[in-house]
């Protein structure tokens, strides 16, 4: 596998991704909007078809793409508070609709379909270079402002009143989330994207006791499953993308498995306690 060189840049690029999904995936899901991974998602579809029209780095046109989709989130969520989900039903339609009708101007079909399951082949040297600055500044940006994203992934109401500048934290999550779910798009897949933004924070929260800790445990799982799916995807011939998910959905129901466990041995451990306390009574 190490002596193509295809596969070395798609396992660098698959390492970095399953770092900086799980950054982003973590705050998603404990601030309940998960599916605007889904709708960004879609939107990236039709910023690779329109970089395969206009013979632009497809990568490039999902980036723009996603940034404009979130940010047109944000500005609809803030007009209707009250209905949250119908910013991210908006979009999602819209991106499908764009990606559906582009799709049939963009040449080569093959490039397309690439992106909806992702490619384990189709990774360059230009895609490398773009996946790696952004990790760095997803990573740099994640740590800097790690309480202030933890504050609003907890309560953003709270955040304010403890003085967090929730808008430009907000803005800043806004602008990483897009980038980091385009780029997702080349490996994993444009219908994928959603899977790996959610799993592995479900995993870590089932066996993690504090948000530390499933911080950590949401990025070592993101690349366990990642580079998992990537080398199935390799052996087997299959789409990286569904072996990754596969691995993911796996992965949950073990640590579903290791949560029981942990909860019985506590159950009896604390029963130990209790009948050793009565008897000391």
């Amino acid at each position: 596998m190490f002596q193509y060189s295809f596969m070395i840049r798609t396992l660098l690029v698959s390492v970095m991704i399953s770092i900086i999904i799980p950054l982003i995936g973590i705050v998603i899901v404990n601030r309940g909007t998960a599916m605007i991974g889904d709708a960004l998602s879609h939107v990236s579809l039709a910023g690779v078809a329109i970089g395969l029209i206009f013979s632009v780095n497809p990568l490039i046109g999902a980036i723009i793409a996603c940034i404009i989709g979130a940010f047109s989130i944000e500005k609809i969520r803030k007009k209707f508070p009250q209905f949250g989900d119908m910013a991210t039903a908006i979009i999602t339609s819209v991106g499908l609709g764009l990606a559906a009708v582009l799709s049939d101007f963009s040449p080569g079909g093959n490039s397309f379909d690439a992106y909806l399951f992702g490619s384990i082949a189709s990774v360059s040297n230009i895609d490398v270079i773009i996946v790696l600055v952004t990790f760095i500044f997803v990573v740099a940006i994640s740590f800097i402002y790690y309480f202030g994203l933890l504050s609003i992934a907890v309560d953003k109401q709270l955040a304010k009143m403890s003085g967090v500048n929730v808008e430009r934290i907000n803005a800043i999550f806004t602008f990483l989330s897009a980038i980091t779910i385009a780029l997702s798009s080349k490996i994993i897949g444009a219908l994928m994207v959603t899977s790996l933004i959610v799993l592995p924070v479900a995993s870590s929260l089932l066996i993690s006791r504090s948000y530390k800790k499933t911080f950590f445990n949401t990025i070592f799982l993101g690349v366990v499953y990642t580079l998992l799916g990537v080398t199935l995807s390799y052996y087997f011939d299959v789409k990286p993308g569904g072996s990754i998910v596969i691995i993911a959905s796996l992965g949950m129901l073990v640590c579903l498995l290791i949560s029981k466990i942990n909860r019985k041995n506590n159950s009896k451990n604390f029963s130990k306690i209790q009948n050793s306390d009565i008897c000391k009574v």
